[in-house]
């Protein structure tokens, strides 16, 4: 009878040892078997639009070019400079969202920009004046405080063209209106110029009309030319006003060959003698330029210089449609650059005039 009672007892112990290593064992399994959270790859859910605030001032998607910079965007903003010519620059700028009202606080004398200026630069609006600017339907709203109302009135259409080329570098912008203390202005405060129902690139910058008399049958064309600072060239946009002889993109090469009015502080780096053999050809975006052998100017005159490449581009690009220049020299297209590369497409230069001299 004891023999029986002792051996039940010791098949409760072993059962109830043998459940407890089981329930360690579990719990060992589980702690080895789940690594550690890890949330360095999390991804967050996607978040709804409209927990999102409008930014203020601008209410459309603005494309923007990225810098190595994550904090940081490149932006052209147009200055003047000392021959008192609107002139873009391209600047790192912090990254916002209100990027529209960033650009028109970074034309404002004394403000953000005035540590970023190139030599000879300076800021088109008054200083102390404060700056708004809405987007409605591609037209940018541009509001100013009463400040806006001191500036030099010789500088008038320079002001209102860096405002107006400085907006439409971004693409949703086609035109720029202005107000002051939320009134909308049809003309400029103090010497008139007009505004109407808004300013576009269309409209010109750095204007020549070169004693054309008849305005009215004549057209403007947006050339870029050569100026210097110190041992330092940046291009600069003007547009001449011309008496259409031809196709739009023939004249515009025509006039970029004469180079500057006489009267101008521009330079060329186009040498005498340079000509079209032909008309431009078009196609898919692609302007077709056949020059002769006077284009070439670098290495024993074997290549044609950056500047050329990049006057051609920037001017021919100015005309809608045109996204690249290919260039022939005698019909032949195996042409070098000065570096002895060869180029087939040469494209608008994304980032020219960039940063302090």
């Amino acid at each position: 009878m004891r023999s029986r009672l002792m051996k039940g007892l010791y098949s409760v112990l072993f059962i109830l040892l043998m459940a407890a290593c089981s329930f360690g064992a579990n719990n060992g399994v589980n702690e080895m078997d789940i690594p550690p959270t890890d949330y360095s790859n999390h991804e967050e859910e996607t978040p709804d639009p409209s927990d999102y605030e409008e930014p203020e001032g601008d209410n459309e998607q603005i494309d923007e070019n990225e810098t190595d910079d994550l904090d940081q965007v490149t932006r052209k903003l147009y200055l003047i400079d000392e021959n008192g010519m609107v002139v873009p620059q391209t600047l790192n700028l912090p990254k916002t969202e209100s990027v529209l009202r960033q650009s028109l606080e970074y034309l404002v004398d004394g403000g953000p920009v005035t540590n970023l200026l190139p030599s000879g630069f300076s800021a088109v609006i008054p200083a102390g004046t404060e700056v708004d600017v809405h987007l409605e339907e591609g037209i940018a709203i541009a509001d100013f405080s009463n400040e806006f109302n001191e500036y030099n009135p010789e500088l008038e259409q320079q002001i209102l063209q860096a405002i107006t080329w400085t907006l439409t570098e971004f693409e949703n912008v086609e035109k720029v209106q202005i107000k002051v203390n939320g009134h909308l202005q049809e003309t400029m405060p103090i010497s008139g110029t007009p505004i109407g129902e808004g300013v576009s690139r269309a409209d010109g910058i750095n204007i020549e009309t070169g004693g054309l008399a008849d305005m009215v049958n004549s057209k403007g064309v947006t050339l870029y030319f050569l100026a210097q600072n110190g041992d330092n060239t940046y291009y600069v946009p003007v547009t001449r006003r011309v008496k259409m002889e031809g196709e739009l993109l023939e004249t515009a090469v025509n006039e970029l060959i004469k180079g500057p009015a006489l009267e101008s502080p521009l330079l060329t780096d186009l040498r005498q003698g340079v000509e079209l053999l032909e008309e431009p050809h078009y196609q898919n975006g692609v302007v077709t330029l056949n020059f002769n052998e006077n284009i070439l100017s670098q290495l024993q005159s074997t290549a044609i210089s950056s500047d050329v490449l990049d006057m051609l581009a920037l001017t021919l690009t100015e005309q809608e449609g045109v996204e690249q220049v290919a260039i022939e020299v005698e019909g032949e297209g195996n042409v070098l650059n000065e570096s002895g590369q060869s180029i087939e497409h040469v494209s608008r230069p994304e980032q020219y005039n960039f940063g302090a001299y």
